[in-house]
Order: structure tokens, then sequence, then C-alpha cells
């Protein structure tokens, strides 16, 4: 799949290459039942970030080049709500000299077909003492080109 598929929210959890659970807890809910708009946020922060650690090695507190959030998109297409679990897919869509874009789906427990949100997350390298963008290191490339 690509970046620019014609609907993200068709690709079913299948066609994300690294998947995780993210438990919802009662306090996601909002005064309507059903997830708050943060807390979609923060499910594809925690995807983002356990993938980051576990797949690609960061250290977001020892490694001098690390990734940056540069942007982030959420779309919503149907409610999610606690006690629900989350089933969370993520898959390497555009993937620059510094920057990589990860595509995140976001789905209910029962639905593995049609994401409940659809969404990407902008990394960008940089060295943290200039602050300025570099290359992404070889070894974290080699990672997210096995995640396309």
């Amino acid at each position: 799949m690509t970046e620019d598929a014609a609907n993200p929210r068709l690709v079913p959890l299948s066609g994300y290459a690294y998947r995780m659970e993210i438990p919802t807890r009662f306090g996601d809910n909002d005064m309507l039942g059903h997830a708050n708009n943060v807390a979609y946020n923060r499910y594809i922060e925690s995807v983002v970030t356990q993938f980051q650690m576990q797949e690609a090695g960061v250290d977001y507190v020892k490694n001098r080049i690390a990734p940056v959030v540069v942007e982030t998109l959420c779309r919503f297409h149907r409610s999610l709500s606690y006690p629900e679990t989350v089933q969370a897919g993520l898959r390497v869509g555009r993937l620059g000299n510094s920057s990589v874009t990860f595509l995140i789906g976001l789905f209910g427990a029962d639905d593995h077909a049609t994401a409940a949100a659809t969404g990407h997350f902008i990394h960008v390298y940089t060295d943290r003492d200039t602050e300025t963008a570099v290359p992404m290191p070889a070894a974290a490339r080699a990672v997210y080109e096995r995640f396309r």
C-alpha cells in the first residue's frame, strides 16, 4: 500500500506490517461515551513510540541523533470507546533522507477490516546539539524499509 491510497480507511489491519494492542481506559471516554479526540492521538503516539523503541532501537534519552515529531494527523471514521481494546497498525509510507512518515490505522477489537481512525506521524531525525535535521542512521533506514 502507498501513502496516497485512495481510501486509507479500507486498508485492513493485516495491511499494516507492525501491530500492537492498546487497552482503553475509562478516562479515555468523553461525556458522550466514546474516546475523546486526545485519546486517539495518544493511541497513535503510543504505536509510533513503541515501534521506534522496539524495532528501530531509538533511545530518546541517550541518542544524540534522534527523531523529532514535526507533524501528526488523525482522521476519525467511527467511535472507539472503553472498555474496547484498540488494535493499532503501523506501516512506513514516505521515507526521505532525514524523515520518515508512519501511516497508522486504529481498529476496534471486533472489526479489523475497516479502520475506526487513520492518520500519519512524521519524524525528522535531528542532532540534539545543533537542533538541525540530519540524515537518518543507516540502521534505522534498514528497519523502516522492512515495514513499508
